[in-house]
């Protein structure tokens, strides 16, 4: 992908101490509008988040209050009457991961993403929120498929992943219609998973990844691979029952039975998270 960077601040990474990584889509000038030089920074970014041992969860957000306005359509406008699109017709595989018009969203990371939407996540900006775990949305937050509008198709996960969060029939009413969605319906359909005030998601998804640190990692990554196993890859409920005891026992000699001895000696009675989360134990 040939990137022609002329803004080297267009996604900002910032590895903490805490095992927190946090990812900054950064163009405010096009809404944080995503090209292919971001793009291709986005991709780089994420992988190199799971590569890193040290950092155990992901905060993705938009800087200067919008999370992504979707892929850059002047960019794309300056393709017209050239044989060759700035988008590819087929995903593009480095290294056996598939990297796409907008970077990353083709990806399963193996290592929890917490998404933070604020203002516009709409067309290819929407895909990338749906890439997440989870999406902290603010109060003012819009999603939609707002490509509907110049014939622009979701290419980038949106028909895949917006169904299996949100259910086909809110999917489509989605997708078809092109419509804004705000903050409070997408929290009753499930496509935000928290509502907060204007100016706190980026607050409360941190808050959420210290918590999630602090869980046993081999635990969480396995129940979460289990689920994303079960939605978009097994071939039966019973291939995903047998994938997720297969994958499970092995962190019971690994996590659980340690675990089970803590629990045994007085830690985290009467569903007590606190202490527990702040020493890593349950």
């Amino acid at each position: 992908m040939d990137t022609n960077d002329s803004e080297p601040d267009s996604v900002i990474i910032k590895p903490t101490t805490e095992g927190i990584s946090i990812i900054t889509l950064n163009r405010q000038h096009k809404r944080n509008a995503v090209n292919k030089a971001t793009a291709q920074k986005l991709y780089d970014a994420f992988l190199g988040f799971e590569s890193d041992e040290s950092q155990k969860v992901c905060v993705f957000h938009g800087d200067n209050g919008t999370f992504c306005a979707g892929f850059d359509l002047q960019e794309l406008a300056k393709t017209q009457g050239s044989k060759q699109s700035i988008q590819h017709p087929e995903p593009v595989d480095i290294n056996g991961r598939n990297i796409g018009p907008m970077g990353p969203s083709r990806l399963q990371i193996q290592k929890p993403v917490i998404c933070a939407v604020s203002g516009y996540a709409v067309a290819g900006g929407l895909e990338l929120s749906l890439f997440a775990d989870m999406r902290v949305v603010e109060e003012d937050a819009v999603f939609g498929v707002f490509c509907r509008r110049w014939g622009v198709p979701l290419i980038d996960g949106g028909t895949v992943r917006l169904q299996a969060i949100v259910g086909l029939g809110r999917a489509l009413d989605m997708i078809l219609t092109g419509r804004a969605v705000g903050a409070q319906e997408a929290l009753a359909m499930g496509l935000a998973n928290r509502v907060v005030p204007k100016g706190k998601g980026f607050d409360e998804a941190m808050e959420i990844a210290r918590q999630l640190v602090g869980f046993p990692q081999g635990c969480m990554n396995a129940d979460r691979a289990s689920c994303y196993y079960a939605a978009y890859n097994a071939t039966s409920f019973t291939d995903a029952m047998h994938n997720e005891f297969d994958n499970g026992i092995k962190i019971v000699e690994t996590e659980s039975i340690e675990g089970a001895a803590k629990f045994s000696g007085g830690a985290g009675r009467h569903g007590a998270f606190g202490g527990a989360r702040k020493q890593g134990q349950l």
